[in-house]
């Protein structure tokens, strides 16, 4: 079309052809398209599943937006106590005061709502939780499409788009996002925040942006700081000047000193610096923090230890974090299984099986995981061999740290502190490369079906015959 002039102006796009425009293969609209898919999706799914009272009413345990509550009124602690509907579960207790000695970052989130409501009472913290829990899923499609879109993963778009709702509905992830109350909201954020660190710590590309999300990792779930480690190897390896890729086939000692010899220490230190300023800042905060409550001026948080609950002695003598309690954690993350009724007693216990609130081994809920543990020969591809080396040790790393907690995550249908490096473990899933069909493929709908039961059930009045309770937290196997 021309003007009057004789010049040209640009035709307008019709809606059809502004759809295939969006739809294109491999553009960023139609990677963000489906990430919103997913979003949408799973936040139907999981608000269907959290149902009415989880939803419409504030949960018991609504620790942050008491926090946000308190520093709307210029506070760090609870001025009249813990309300009694939370049956003083979880508080810290220096002083005479009551604190909420949660990382902080969610009730950050939480405080424009909470002045918007009037009270925490009025905030719905469930229904917050299920709006947030969509978030995960959406970023690991992007992960993973990175990875496809760099060809470190040989999957397909479909079946990057079926692995990111696995990891919603065939991991513990899926009951974490139905319940809504302190403990698993925090888990669901930290989803979220690891899956936005690995996207931007992939090839070092933005070094800021994924110290802001393993910062703000620190304000939420502490643990998730040490898959850091994916980052110092991605920047590493983008730092080197041009030769032999890492994990090329030498010996560690030629490796190590080619790569030193190649390494542009420079380009290395501005990355690192970038990465690590919000990181810093993280830790400042929590330094303030724990100063203006408790006058000690440390990064770490060791409020925990205040908390007035049984098991206080054992962390004030064996600490927050500690090989003491190792073997218990792992017990419970690899071998719990469910209890059968005794021989002699048929459905003695009120339903065919009962599942210890310690929570299920890894395997059991999600035995997709098994397939880490055997992906596609990598050894001739060393990119995709260095990735998998790395990825690991970003998911193993957290997952030590929190095998060594006090806690083992009790109450919970599965082993729940995994949510801290699940991301990770399905991008290996991606990058080992096996075919997602026979085993596999059973496999996932086991995992669908086995967590989608604990989603539906835990934490349930109605389905309480399903599930053992000690609140000792000693018994963690089936007595004979």
């Amino acid at each position: 079309m021309e003007t009057p002039d004789g010049a040209s102006t640009p035709r307008t796009l019709s809606v059809r052809e502004r759809a295939h425009a969006w739809l294109r293969p491999n553009s960023c609209a139609r990677r963000l398209l489906l990430a919103t898919g997913i979003y949408t999706l799973c936040v139907g799914v999981f608000a269907c599943v959290a149902g009415p009272e989880r939803l419409l009413h504030h949960t018991a345990y609504n620790h942050y937006a008491l926090l946000a509550d308190a520093w709307l009124h210029g506070r760090q602690d609870l001025a009249n106590g813990p309300p009694s509907y939370t049956m003083n579960n979880d508080f810290a207790l220096y002083q005479g005061k009551t604190f909420v000695s949660f990382p902080p970052l969610p009730a950050v989130l939480m405080l424009p709502f909470v002045k918007l409501a009037g009270s925490p009472e009025a905030f719905h913290d469930g229904q917050f939780a299920v709006w947030l829990a969509g978030v995960a899923p959406a970023v690991l499609f992007l992960v993973l499409e990175k990875l496809r879109r760099t060809s470190r993963s040989l999957r397909s778009e479909f079946e990057n788009f079926i692995l990111s709702l696995l990891f919603a509905f065939g991991s513990v992830y899926f009951f974490t996002a139905v319940e809504g109350t302190v403990w698993f909201v925090a888990l669901v954020l930290g989803a979220a925040l690891s899956g936005l660190f690995f996207l931007y710590a992939l090839d070092a590309e933005q070094p800021l942006l994924a110290g802001v999300a393993l910062g703000c990792a620190w304000l939420t779930r502490p643990s998730i700081v040490f898959a850091g480690v994916l980052f110092a190897a991605e920047a590493v390896r983008v730092s080197l000047r041009d030769g032999p890729a890492p994990g090329s086939p030498q010996s560690l000692t030629k490796r190590l000193k080619a790569t030193w010899e190649r390494l542009d220490v420079l380009a290395l230190i501005r990355r690192c610096t970038l990465f690590l300023a919000p990181i810093v800042c993280a830790l400042g905060v929590v330094a303030w923090l724990n100063f203006v409550r408790y006058d000690r001026l440390t990064p770490l948080y060791f409020d925990h230890e205040l908390l007035t609950v049984a098991w206080r002695a054992r962390m004030l003598k064996w600490g927050l974090v500690g090989y003491h309690y190792l073997a218990k954690n792992m017990g419970i993350a690899l071998t719990s299984l469910p209890w059968l009724p005794p021989r002699d007693g048929g459905t003695a216990f009120g339903a065919p099986f009962k599942i210890n609130e310690h929570g299920l081994a890894l395997w059991v809920t999600t035995p997709l995981y098994l397939w880490v543990l055997w992906p596609k020969a990598l050894d001739d591809q060393p990119a995709r061999k260095w990735l998998y080396v790395t990825v690991t040790l970003a998911a193993v790393v957290p997952a030590l740290f929190d095998l060594g907690y006090q806690n083992s995550g009790w109450r919970q249908f599965g082993y729940r502190f995994s949510n801290d490096y699940s991301v990770f473990l399905f991008a290996l899933l991606a990058i080992g490369g096996r075919p997602m069909r026979g085993l596999f493929a059973a496999a996932a709908v086991w995992s669908v079906a086995c967590n989608t039961f604990g989603a539906i059930t835990f934490d349930r009045a109605e389905f309480d015959r399903f599930y053992f309770r000690d609140g000792s937290q000693t018994i963690v196997y089936q007595p004979d």
